[in-house]
């Protein structure tokens, strides 16, 4: 099994520990022991819960073992740095290594530093660090912001950064570029690893974590494990197929369905994209099923650390029936006891789905279960093309950031904050990154500038002169109370500020955002975290709230909710959508074909080389309806440009709704379809001049520049306990924004805001290929009588904006029954 190690003496001892358990090591963790006993850096493919901790953690400690064998007494020092994107995982990953070292009674320590991590842990640490130690990458960033940082590093043999396919097309990502170009100056015999299960662009993955050092690049390899994980998808189908089916009740006329698979299953996860859903579903399944109450429990980033660890330990000791969770699921954790996954509306990504069917069966071997239940009758096309994905293995890409601007400028005043640093000896490393492999001097010396004097525009204010110039050239931050506010603020993950909710008399439920709470008026009921509250008043950063009676309430939506389909996603729904004419239909096709019998009543269902766009008049006024099936924050940005060109050819104006499927443009006129095809609207030429016309780019980019204000520390964000709100946050960034606009048009953190307005917010690139696409298919106009069931979801979503949800549902159902007729 095992040839050529140069430690063999040292693996055996893991190999009879493998072997005490009746596991048998698979060929990738063999190939990685191999590699990492050679010195190389790598980064490992292999599916969700096939053992990719321990192909990483066994090399690792042998060589530990080995370290310490060759001393006359152990080294107390930092040996190996386990980074981890979530802190919900470290503790996995701190019990897989004690597994370990407890079963074969190694002398080797182990800990934990996150945020949960307490102060007296942090201070027993900073006098004498573990051999081997869990982080997130914001921690580590607090690290090389401390004193003597490169006494804690220098013996460090390996950094593992675990799902990196997580943090790669991140900022956060970005961080560990930088981190690891500074670490592997430290320590010259430093190895670094990554961990990744599902992504498309493997080999640039790699390229990303270790940097475009060619001598590094060649010293690495990539594994990938040859296992094939069976995966099991099967779609709950509706059994009376609506025609005119809407987004409104979150798939919860099929609830009954889904009892039936919990009874049947030892715990079932329920997926849900967002936490209001999350919410829904929870109160809903108990109203119904209140047997369920004591096994049934819920899990998202805003509840309480100690209930989402409470549930997450009653999932493997099998205490509870199901779960229903959000994204906090998604990543490695080991439920070994979970049975049965299923997945409510569309997941958007290929990578997320398997991501999560891969919670099942989460062991070596064990077949994944994940159902589909649609939260309209349209996403069983998405259900359908997710099942041939899983057999052709397709998965998206993570694309990287490059020249992110304001982690730069907060990575240098971090590394000023600590010891100092020459910039003769940060510039190569900088440049050795992916990020930053073309940062030109120009862009160099503006950061220097930017750092010490606040750049030219801010140059005349003290509060931005943060980093000093000593004699000798070293670039150091030496007032304390510039160095406690960096502290506070490291990091690149901005959200709206974030308030605690807790019982006026006393008892922590959770945490919310404040643009929800600042709609509720005090006695207003919201359901959080499973309960009916009542909203007694807001004190400081605190929702003081008691517990409701009341049957209704708000449900709390999150920023974070707005998933997008990816460009593969939306490549496989067209796909899908185009073989309705296939004589090997799936049975989710089969199951459509009365809601495309009902479309091709007033319109077609579109082939592969047509595009479609349907008219019609109601009492709203006039529909325009566009199909590109490229998700919504590409038909955001098409709607925008294209009602932005039409009223090029006459005075009009729109209000715009969309969804993953197309959009509306809605008018009081009618609009001359034939002029708008005549004209060539949808060229491709002038789009990013249009586009900025059309969307009021400015106006995005301001808003954007508050994330790009915070991650380099124009604005301060408060102390803890005392957070600034976010409406100054705001007034504050779009300020400078401005001093910039008129001053310093060129400065690289004004620009950077465009750029990922256009490049991330809007998906220029994917909006460009879409019109490309749509340029050279036949474009059907259908001029309909009335809604069709394609342009039903779009028109009510738009509905829901003004309506309350009983008003919604009662003017939806009274459109049906006039449109059945």
């Amino acid at each position: 099994m095992f040839v050529n190690m140069s430690t063999s003496q040292d693996i055996s001892l893991f190999t009879t520990w493998f072997a005490s358990k009746n596991w048998t090591p698979f060929d990738f963790q063999t190939e990685t022991w191999q590699a990492y006993a050679e010195g190389k850096h790598g980064l490992l493919n292999a599916p969700t819960g096939s053992g990719k901790t321990y192909a990483l953690w066994v090399p690792i400690l042998t060589e530990i073992l080995k370290l310490n064998q060759n001393k006359t007494r152990k080294s107390s020092s930092l040996k190996a740095v386990w980074i981890t994107p979530l802190r919900a995982l470290s503790v996995e990953i701190k019990q897989a290594a004690e597994q370990l070292i407890s079963d074969l009674n190694l002398d080797i320590t182990i800990g934990i530093r996150t945020g949960d991590t307490s102060q007296s842990e942090r201070a027993k640490q900073k006098r004498k660090m573990p051999d081997l130690l869990v982080t997130t990458p914001e921690s580590l960033q607090l690290l090389l912001a401390s004193k003597n940082y490169p006494k804690t590093f220098q013996d460090c043999q390996a950094v593992v950064v675990d799902e990196w396919h997580e943090l790669l097309g991140t900022k956060r990502g970005v961080q560990m570029e930088l981190a690891l170009s500074r670490l592997k100056t430290i320590s010259s015999k430093l190895r670094v690893w990554g961990i990744s299960a599902t992504i498309g662009n493997l080999e640039q993955a790699r390229e990303v974590l270790l940097g475009v050092d060619p001598k590094v690049l060649k010293n690495s390899i990539l594994i990938k494990a040859d296992l094939q994980k069976n995966i099991e998808v099967k779609s709950i189908i509706p059994k009376i197929m609506e025609k005119f089916p809407w987004r409104g009740h979150l798939g919860l006329h099929l609830l009954e369905e889904i009892i039936p698979i919990i009874k049947a299953s030892k715990t079932t996860l329920l997926f849900t994209n967002t936490r209001s859903q999350c919410e829904i579903w929870f109160q809903k399944i108990l109203e119904k099923h209140p047997e369920f109450a004591g096994e049934l429990a819920m899990h998202h980033g805003s509840i309480n650390k100690d209930t989402r660890l409470w549930v997450e330990q009653a999932i493997r000791n099998e205490s509870l029936k199901a779960v229903v969770c959000t994204s906090s699921l998604d990543l490695g954790v080991d439920f070994a006891p979970v049975e049965t996954i299923i997945q409510i509306g569309g997941p958007k990504g290929v990578a997320r789905f398997l991501q999560r069917a891969g919670r099942s069966g989460h062991q070596p071997g064990k077949t994944s279960v994940i159902y589909f239940l649609p939260t309209h009758a349209i996403e069983l096309i998405e259900a359908s093309a997710l099942k041939k994905a899983v057999e052709s293995k397709i998965v998206e890409d993570r694309l990287p950031y490059l020249n992110s601007f304001d982690v730069l400028v907060q990575y240098l005043t971090t590394l000023a904050v600590s010891d100092g640093f020459y910039p003769e000896t940060i510039l190569p490393e900088i440049q050795s990154t992916f990020c930053f492999q073309t940062l030109t001097e120009d862009q160099w010396f503006w950061a220097l500038n930017f750092i010490t004097k606040g750049g030219e525009a801010l140059k005349t204010y003290d509060e931005y002169r943060k980093v000093e110039i000593e004699e000798d050239g070293l670039f150091k931050v030496n007032r304390k109370a510039i160095a406690m506010r960096h502290r506070l603020q490291i990091g690149t993950i901005v959200s709206d500020a974030v308030l605690t909710v807790k019982y006026i008399t006393g008892g922590f439920i959770g945490s919310i955002e404040e643009w929800f709470i600042s709609k509720l008026k005090p006695g207003d009921v919201f359901t959080f975290a499973g309960r009916n509250l009542e909203l007694v008043r807001i004190k400081q950063m605190q929702v003081l709230v008691r517990k409701s009676k009341s049957k209704t309430s708000k449900i709390p939506s999150w920023m974070g909710g707005r998933l997008t389909l990816t460009s593969q996603m939306s490549e496989l729904l067209r796909e899908e959508l185009y073989n309705q004419d296939a004589t090997d239909k799936s049975p989710e096709l089969v199951a459509l074909e009365p809601i495309f019998e009902r479309q091709r009543l007033e319109s077609i269902v579109p082939r592969p080389n047509e595009f479609l766009i349907e008219t019609f008049k109601t009492r709203d006024g006039f529909h325009h309806i566009f199909y590109p099936f490229e998700g919504r924050f590409v038909h955001e940005a098409m709607g925008s440009l294209l009602a932005y060109r039409i009223s090029l050819l006459s005075p009009i104006s729109f209000s715009l709704a969309f969804n993953d499927y197309g959009f509306e443009l809605l008018s009081d006129q009618p609009v001359n379809m034939q002029d708008v095809l005549d004209n060539n609207l949808f060229t491709a030429d002038y789009l990013l001049d249009d586009l900025y016309k059309s969307l009021n780019a400015t106006e995005m980019a301001r808003r954007k520049f508050r994330d790009i204000a915070v991650i380099s520390g124009l604005v301060f964000t408060g102390y803890p306990n005392k957070l600034i709100k976010n409406k100054h946050l705001q007034s504050s960034s779009q300020l400078i924004f401005d001093v910039f606009k008129d001053y310093d048009a060129d400065n690289p953190l004004y620009q950077q805001a465009f750029t990922e307005t256009f490049e991330h917010s809007l998906e220029q690139g994917r909006l460009q290929k879409a019109l490309e696409r749509i340029a050279i298919q036949d474009i059907v106009w259908k001029s309909c009588q009335k809604p069709t069931p394609f342009s039903f979801p779009i028109i009510t979503d738009r509905l829901r904006e003004k309506l309350s949800s009983e008003k919604l549902n009662d003017r939806i159902q009274k459109m049906i029954k006039k449109l059945q007729k």
